[in-house]
């Protein structure tokens, strides 16, 4: 709003002193006529801009693709011109009639303050408004290629966390006594290790997924934890259906599980107790804390990658609440049109 309006008052007075000179061969006018034009412009001008900008929206590179780009320009042109034709009509001829009565318009007059105008507001919007729309889409291309550098990042840290000798060598153990003790259960954890890994590779290079995506693959991390703590860990589940449909970066809520499990401690009589719910558009992962005796450095990698694609996607931030007793993470639940 401010730069629009300081845009036309700086283009009204350049345009104003412009005729003046070239009709009176001077830059000064003393007059209140004079100035009373200098106003018109200035009106004519504040809501030219304004439709300048709707018009560039409308025409913008993702919009009307249906029509041959020949085709568009012409028509993008034939609104500027139809709009600064009418907005001087209604903005700077009609009241200069009353708040000039001296002025003559003769129709002479009125066709090349029409042609003027016509070229004025195609120069303003090619060469000002165009260039705006131009940085932001640059803008927009950088915030892109940087949320896509952030999830190819998350996904290969989670990757690498599973391919982790530690991760698969406690698998593997724990696969090996299942065999033995629960051929069944041995089979569904064996299941549930590839849906894992599935889960992983199938993301690819989506910056979004819907939160049943998600779910899918932290019900099967959470399944192999719980199976490798036993009554260690408990993770409990509060994710209504009307949330599934709704979207998150991927492997997000995965990485806060295993914040929580990596920098927390827990044996039978005191489990490491998750929760995982979603109310009023945030899915929400809580857990108690129990610093670990064998404390792990933390470098909050994994937080700091989530925050920083949410910045990326949405003006909602990630809430981090940590007290003495618990450690919350609370993820804006996101959707296609708000993105």
């Amino acid at each position: 709003m401010i730069r629009k309006i300081a845009l036309a008052a700086l283009a009204a007075v350049a345009v104003f002193h412009v005729a003046v000179f070239i009709e009176f061969g001077t830059l000064w006018v003393g007059t209140l006529a004079g100035y009373k034009e200098l106003l018109l412009v200035f009106a004519f001008l504040l809501p030219t801009f304004w439709a300048h900008a709707y018009i560039a929206r409308l025409f913008g590179a993702d919009r009307l693709t249906t029509l041959p780009a020949t085709a568009k320009a012409l028509l993008e042109g034939q609104c500027v011109v139809l709009v600064s034709v009418a907005f001087w009509l209604l903005f700077f001829t009609f009241p200069q009639h009353y708040l000039v009565p001296t002025a003559e318009i003769t129709p002479k007059v009125l066709r090349l303050s029409l042609a003027i105008s016509a070229v004025l507001s195609l120069f303003f919007y090619y060469f000002v408004e165009r260039e705006h729309s131009r940085q932001h889409l640059q803008q927009e291309v950088v915030r892109v290629a940087q949320l896509q550098k952030e999830t190819f990042q998350a996904q290969l840290e989670a990757l690498k966390n599973q391919v982790d000798p530690h991760f698969l060598f406690n698998s593997l153990n724990v696969l090996g006594s299942l065999i033995h003790l629960d051929a069944d259960r041995a089979g569904q954890f064996l299941g549930q290790l590839s849906d894992v890994y599935r889960a992983l590779l199938d993301t690819g290079a989506q910056t979004l997924v819907p939160l049943r995506r998600e779910m899918d693959l932290v019900r099967a991390y959470a399944h192999l934890m719980e199976t490798r703590f036993g009554a260690a860990l408990r993770v409990e589940w509060d994710v209504a259906p009307v949330w599934e449909q709704a979207l998150v970066p991927p492997t997000a809520v995965q990485m806060l599980l295993e914040n929580a499990i990596k920098h927390n401690g827990s044996t039978p009589r005191k489990p490491l107790i998750i929760k995982v719910s979603a109310a009023d558009g945030m899915l929400v992962v809580e857990n108690n804390r129990q610093p670990r005796t064998d404390a792990v450095a933390s470098t909050h990698t994994g937080l700091q990658n989530i925050q920083r694609r949410y910045h990326h996607l949405t003006d909602r931030p990630v809430e981090i609440v940590p007290t003495p007793e618990s450690f919350v993470v609370r993820l804006p639940l996101l959707t296609a049109s708000a993105v």
